[in-house]
């Protein structure tokens, strides 16, 4: 069981916790004072009462829409890209043919294949998790790959000289060696998620955070626009803790963590 000490806690998260405590009093007083507009910055307060008064559109429809949306890229990336990503260490061709390829697909903007996807997939939930998936495939695929290329000569040579084939080599050595760079990937993978379907819904669709973000400022109701923003980015920090602390349970029981 992993325990963590609240001195341990403060250590850590103390200055993160007080710079943001410091930056929301900041941003009250400025908006209080109305030394910009409200409709360009609300206050912390107002963006509160928002989540508040519209608690039941947001918690109740549109934070499942995303929610489903990015857990099921995210599950789609994990499944593809671990796979592709072990088809390249095992088959080096495969490698050089396939990495430069999975490179240039990153520099091509995804808000520019989401009215595609809307083409093929109509306003379904699947042109939102093309776009979940697009996004968080690629630090799957690069984190396992890069894992398991790993130096592992001294490990292979031993595990030959005991008879070892090279599927009992890679469940041995390789899988456990890249586990701590396969999860940095996860941790990448699961935020981008989170980008991938606001992007989706903010060019079509019916539901979601995203959505409910775009018809909000369309509105110019930026307090209800900054509640999504805030949900999102609730969302991702959760995600990416629950990933984090899945990481840390296997890698404790595998004796990587002190």
């Amino acid at each position: 069981m992993i325990t963590v000490s609240p001195r341990r806690l403060i250590q850590d998260y103390g200055p993160s916790a007080l710079l943001a405590v410091l930056t929301l009093a900041v941003w009250e007083t400025v908006a209080r004072l109305g030394l910009i507009p409200p409709f360009i910055l609300p206050a912390p307060s107002a963006v509160w009462m928002a989540l508040i008064e519209e608690r039941s559109l947001l918690f109740g429809v549109h934070l499942p829409a995303t929610l489903l949306e990015v857990l099921t890229g995210f599950a789609l990336s994990v499944g593809c890209g671990s796979l592709l990503g072990t088809g390249m260490h095992l088959f080096r061709p495969l490698a050089k043919a396939l990495y430069p390829l999975l490179v240039i697909s990153q520099t091509i903007p995804l808000i520019a294949l989401s009215p595609l996807f809307i083409m093929w997939f109509g306003y379904t939930i699947w042109s939102k998790v093309a776009v979940v998936f697009l996004t968080a495939f690629f630090p799957v695929v690069i984190g396992t790959y890069d894992g398991l290329s790993k130096n592992t000569d001294g490990y292979r040579e031993l595990l030959l000289t005991f008879g070892a084939n090279r599927w009992q080599i890679l469940r041995k050595v390789g899988v456990p060696l890249a586990l701590p760079s396969f999860f940095s990937g996860l941790k990448l993978s699961v935020v981008y998620c989170v980008i991938g379907a606001t992007i989706g819904e903010w060019l079509g669709g019916s539901q979601g955070l995203g959505y409910f973000s775009r018809r909000m400022a369309g509105n110019l109701q930026s307090a209800k626009m900054f509640a999504a923003v805030v949900l999102l980015s609730a969302l991702g920090i959760l995600l990416f803790l629950s990933v984090a602390g899945l990481e840390k349970i296997i890698l404790k029981k595998r004796g990587r963590y002190s």
